[in-house]
C-alpha cells in the first residue's frame, strides 16, 4: 500500500434519507441529516471536527459557492474547509483528499461531506452542456449513452447480455427493498424480468429507464481521523488501507489500451497483496450508474478476462445471500443524489467492516 505519514480511519457516517423530491427541507436542512446522523455515530460534536470537506454540483442546483450558505447545516461556521467538484466522481474525491489532509497531519478530524438537491435544478441539462465547445461538444452525450450496452452484446450475445443487465437491476432492486433510507425501492419481481425489460421507455440504444439511475435528493457525511485521534476517542474504525485515482480526459492519449477501472484496480491489487480479489474481498461497493455499466465495469474491477463476471450475475454471486455482495444497499441505480452518490459507497463499505469485525474480518475496496 501507498506508504503514509498517519493511519486514517473512518469513525462515522450519516446519511439522510433519499428521495426524487425532499420538499419538506432546504439544502442546510438536507445536509444537517447526514451530519447530525454522522456526529452521532462518532460520539462527537463539532468542537471535536477540524476541517469540513463540501462537495456537490454547484451548476445543478445553481448555486455559487454553496459551501457559504450551507454552513447553516454543516456547522463549519469558523472552520478551515475546502469545496470540492469533479463531477460524478465528488463523493470519492471528498473521500481522497479527506484521507490524504489526515494521513497528513495538517487535520486530526475532518468531516467531508456530499450533496445533491436535483429537484432544484436541472442535471441532465447542465451535465450535456458541460464539454469543451472546441474539443468535445461532439463526443459529450452527458450520463446517457447506449456503449456498454453495445459492448456486452457484442461480447456475449444479445439474449444474454439483455438478460445480465436486467438481472442486476433486479438485484440491486432487491437490495434497495432492505435500505429504508433508498431513493427506488420498486419491488422489482424475477418472474416478470422479460416484461420489466422490454415494457420500459427506451434512452439510447438498448439503454432503457430500467437501467438507469436516478436523480436524488440527499446528503451523505463521513468523519476520518488519524490513528492517535481514534484511541483517545475509543472509535470504533473501519481503517482507510489505500485508495487509487486514474484519469482519462478525452483530449489527451491514454496508451495502455485498458480501462480506467481496469488500471485503477490493478494498481490498487498490487500494492495491497490482491492477486484473486473475487476470494479475497468480502463486500464490493461499486458506482454502478446503470445495470449495463454495472456488468461491465464489474468485469474491470476485478479484472475479468473471459465471462466470469457474467455468471457471477447470472448465478446470483452478487446477491447479499452470495459469494460476493455488490452493493448491499442498492447502489447508485437505486440512489444518485450527484455530489454525495460516490461518497455513499464509501460510507457503505465502512458500515459493513464495523458492522461485521465482531464476527469475521472484513476487507472492503
Amino acid at each position: 500500500m501507498k506508504k503514509k505519514n498517519r493511519n486514517v480511519a473512518i469513525i462515522g457516517s450519516g446519511m439522510s434519507k433519499f428521495s426524487s423530491h425532499r420538499e419538506e427541507v432546504n439544502q442546510p436542512e438536507l445536509i444537517h441529516e447526514a451530519v447530525v446522523e454522522a456526529l452521532e455515530d462518532a460520539h462527537l460534536t463539532m468542537d471535536d471536527v477540524d476541517c469540513v470537506l463540501h462537495g456537490n454540483m454547484e451548476l445543478f442546483e445553481m448555486v455559487h459557492q454553496p459551501d457559504m450558505w450551507h454552513v447553516l447545516g454543516t456547522g463549519a461556521w469558523g472552520k478551515p474547509g475546502v469545496r470540492l467538484t469533479t463531477g460524478g466522481t465528488t463523493g470519492a474525491t471528498l473521500a481522497c483528499a479527506a484521507d490524504n489532509l489526515v494521513a497528513s497531519g495538517l487535520h486530526d478530524v475532518v468531516l467531508a461531506i456530499g450533496f445533491e438537491k436535483l429537484e432544484e435544478g436541472h442535471a441532465t441539462g447542465g451535465i450535456t452542456n458541460m464539454a469543451d465547445p472546441l474539443w468535445g461538444r461532439s463526443l459529450q452525450t452527458g450520463a446517457l449513452t447506449g456503449t456498454a450496452a453495445q459492448k456486452l452484446i457484442e461480447q456475449f450475445g444479445e439474449e444474454r447480455a439483455k438478460n445480465a443487465a436486467i438481472k442486476m437491476r433486479i438485484i440491486m432492486d432487491e437490495h434497495a427493498m432492505r435500505n429504508e433510507k433508498a431513493h427506488r425501492r420498486l419491488r422489482l419481481d424475477r418472474k416478470y424480468m422479460k416484461q420489466i425489460a422490454t415494457q420500459t421507455p427506451p434512452l439510447v440504444g438498448e439503454l432503457r429507464m430500467i437501467h438507469m439511475c436516478s436523480q436524488s435528493d440527499g446528503a451523505c457525511a463521513v468523519i476520518f481521523a488519524s490513528e492517535d485521534k481514534v484511541a483517545q476517542l475509543g472509535a470504533n474504525p473501519a481503517w482507510v488501507v489505500d485508495h487509487e485515482t486514474v484519469h482519462r480526459e478525452e483530449t489527451l492519449i491514454f496508451n495502455s489500451g485498458k480501462s480506467t477501472h481496469r488500471v485503477a484496480a490493478e494498481r490498487l491489487y498490487a500494492r495491497n497483496g490482491i492477486t484473486d480479489p473475487i476470494h479475497q474481498i468480502d463486500v464490493f461497493e461499486m458506482y454502478d450508474p446503470s445495470a449495463w455499466w454495472g456488468v461491465d465495469w464489474l468485469g474491470d474491477f476485478l479484472l475479468c478476462e473471459s465471462d466470469e463476471h457474467v455468471k457471477m450475475v447470472e448465478n446470483d454471486q452478487i446477491a447479499i445471500e452470495g459469494e460476493f455482495p455488490l452493493n448491499p444497499s442498492g447502489g447508485v441505480q437505486a440512489s444518485n443524489p450527484i455530489g454525495a452518490t460516490a461518497l455513499v459507497r464509501v460510507a457503505e463499505a465502512a458500515m459493513q467492516v464495523v458492522a461485521r469485525r465482531a464476527n469475521t474480518r472484513c476487507r472492503v475496496m
